[in-house]
């Protein structure tokens, strides 16, 4: 066949299966024009999930009669004159495609008035850009655009859409993100002729957190951190859910660049980065960020649809957010104003007690919170039988509260009881602590153990007596390869023969722990990692490996000072309150939902 251009219609036609590929995408192309024309109010009405109709109204600037036709036409726009003007986009849309794409494959109507005007007009279109004759119309200021019978003559598109209730559904999460880019403007979604949400604008902090508990629910925002970090003409702010919150999958997180709604590659991995060792396996964390910058440093052309970005300068972008979401998760320890868990459901009616069993008579002592000075983590097996003793020998104090106005309560307060061996009992100035021993050791140690090696090198305690481990020749021969490694992460080893290692030193963090199995396990994940630059990436697995075999076991019995030298210890630390594995390493009771469980006060 000879060479020969191609209709207009099928030229909008093929532009609209980049542009339109759903209800949604209508949706979106369309509300976020109403951004651009500085809406107050933007109203959309659907029916059928959006198949049937498309209605959106808003209150923004309008267009003039004699550009009607234009806004109709390919490449036609107000929002850029010149490649300058391409290079540093400040509106929403600006490619002039989204119209005439959707005309090609719908019955549309517009109709605008701008407020010098004294009537709204009123045009309709078929993706032919021919006939464009505008009537008057009694419209208000501002632009309505119905959009009717979608893909009515291009039925195998239409063969591709989902039932009325699933392409509805991806209409509402969308303009439930689009509502969270821009609290200035107020929104009202209607289905079938049923309001679904009517969003007011959200102009104090007060009403933009209302707002995004409307659409991610009180429990996002109760268990969320607010971000405000800048930093290199970048700023990020917005709210990150804790470690604990966290969902099965990625449907509650909604990033935001200039305002502009966005899924990047580059944007998730900063995140997960962020996330990765306080964050439970398999889980996803939730946030609503909002990330501002230069428009000159991100190229917003680079997908039909603008749902992806490039960054001009992507490491910097990457650093700059990972940094900003390590440092908001790492201050979060005991007693940040932010941090607040409640992890025990609601009850309507509190349980029954279980039957106390008779113990001779007398009443049960609880341990009197001991002075500011703690002990450090771990004390001896013997120190431990020793306290016992004299404890045994001693009378018991009398049970009394915590004295908050004496010298000032710390916020995880102070132990009085090892429940079952594992957890860690401690009673605070507003209610009481549950503490598992084992967590939250772990992640003392980890931390402790990460900060010793970006110091330099891991401190080590050489054994009185070297160990010598029978391995496989493998085993002897990676661990002779990895000497520097160990010798960093705090192990002194020498190769003493074809299938033998001699152990002459281990972190001194860990030296009361199984040393053998402990490097066996580290000689295992390096075998894994194998000896690249892969090691160097997979550092922090190494050391959580090393926490985990340094950390409390269960069923080890705790003495008050252990207990209370941990809890201080928590508070310190950094990202505390999860474990390596991202579990919690406490919750907390206040005396109101305590109150709660027994009726008092009712």
């Amino acid at each position: 066949m000879r060479i020969h251009p191609l209709p207009t219609q099928l030229v909008n036609q093929i532009a609209a299966g980049e542009v339109v590929e759903r209800p949604s995408s209508v949706v979106k192309e369309l509300v976020e024009n109403s951004f651009d024309a500085g809406a107050g109010h933007i109203h959309i009405e659907i029916e059928q999930g959006g198949i049937r109709l498309i209605k959106i109204r808003d209150d923004g600037c309008g267009i003039v009669k004699d550009d009607l036709p234009l806004a109709l036409s390919r490449h036609a726009t107000s929002k850029i004159a010149s490649l300058q003007d391409l290079e540093q986009v400040a509106s929403m849309g600006f490619r002039g495609e989204a119209l005439p794409s959707i005309s090609s494959v719908s019955r549309l109507t517009l109709i605008s008035r701008t407020a010098a005007s004294d009537c709204a007009w009123r045009v309709a279109a078929d993706g032919s850009e021919q006939d464009f004759a505008p009537q008057p119309d009694p419209h208000p200021p501002g632009t309505t655009i119905e959009v009717r019978d979608l893909f009515y003559n291009t039925p195998a598109r239409r063969k591709f859409l989902k039932t009325e209730k699933t392409e509805f559904n991806h209409i509402e999460t969308l303009l439930q993100r689009m509502a969270l880019s821009r609290f200035d403007i107020g929104l009202t979604l209607v289905h079938n002729q049923k309001e679904i949400f009517k969003l007011k604008p959200a102009l104090s902090e007060a009403q933009q957190i209302q707002r995004v508990a409307s659409l991610c629910g009180q429990a996002f925002v109760d268990n969320a951190v607010s971000i405000d970090f800048a930093a290199a003409g970048l700023q990020l702010t917005g709210w990150v859910g804790l470690p604990t919150f966290s969902r099965s999958q990625q449907d509650m997180q909604f990033f935001y660049v200039n305002r502009r709604l966005i899924k990047d590659k580059l944007v998730a991995h900063a995140v997960k980065q962020a996330y990765q060792d306080v964050l439970f396996h398999g889980r996803h964390p939730v946030f609503v960020l909002y990330l501002t910058l230069d428009p000159t440093l991100v190229d917003v052309n680079a997908h039909p649809a603008k749902l992806e970005v490039r960054f001009r300068e992507g490491r910097l972008v990457h650093d700059f957010l990972f940094s900003a979401l390590h440092r908001s998760l790492a201050d979060l320890r005991p007693g940040h104003p932010d941090l607040t868990i409640h992890t025990l459901p609601e009850v309507s009616h509190p349980p029954l007690p279980p039957t106390v069993a008779a113990t001779g008579g007398g009443t049960a002592a609880v341990y009197q919170p001991p002075p500011a000075r703690q002990s450090q983590l771990p004390l001896q097996v013997e120190e431990q039988l020793r306290h016992y003793a004299q404890l045994a020998a001693e009378p018991l104090p009398i049970p009394t509260a915590v004295d908050a106005e004496a010298g000032g309560a710390p916020p995880l307060g102070y132990a009085i009881a090892h429940l079952h061996n594992i957890f860690i009992l401690s009673e605070t100035r507003t209610g009481i602590i549950l503490v598992d021993a084992h967590a939250a050791h772990e992640r003392v140690t980890y931390e402790r153990l990460k900060q010793q090696y970006q110091q330099g090198t891991v401190a080590s305690q050489p054994l009185l007596l070297p160990i010598k481990l029978s391995t496989s020749l493998a085993e002897a021969d990676l661990a002779e390869q990895a000497q520097a490694i160990f010798l960093a992460l705090g192990f002194d080893i020498n190769r003493f023969g074809p299938e033998t290692i001699v152990l002459r030193a281990v972190p001194a963090l860990l030296r009361h722990t199984d040393v053998e199995t402990l490097f066996r396990d580290v000689l295992a994940d390096l075998s894994e990692h194998g000896m690249s630059q892969r090691v160097q990436e997979h550092i922090q697995e190494l050391l959580a490996t090393m926490a985990c075999h340094g950390a409390i076991r269960a069923q080890r019995r705790l003495t008050v000072e252990e207990m209370n030298g941990l809890l201080r210890d928590m508070e310190k630390t950094e990202r505390s309150g999860q474990c390596n594995h991202g579990r919690p390493t406490w919750i907390a009771l206040s005396t109101g939902e305590l109150d709660k469980f027994f009726l008092r006060g009712q």
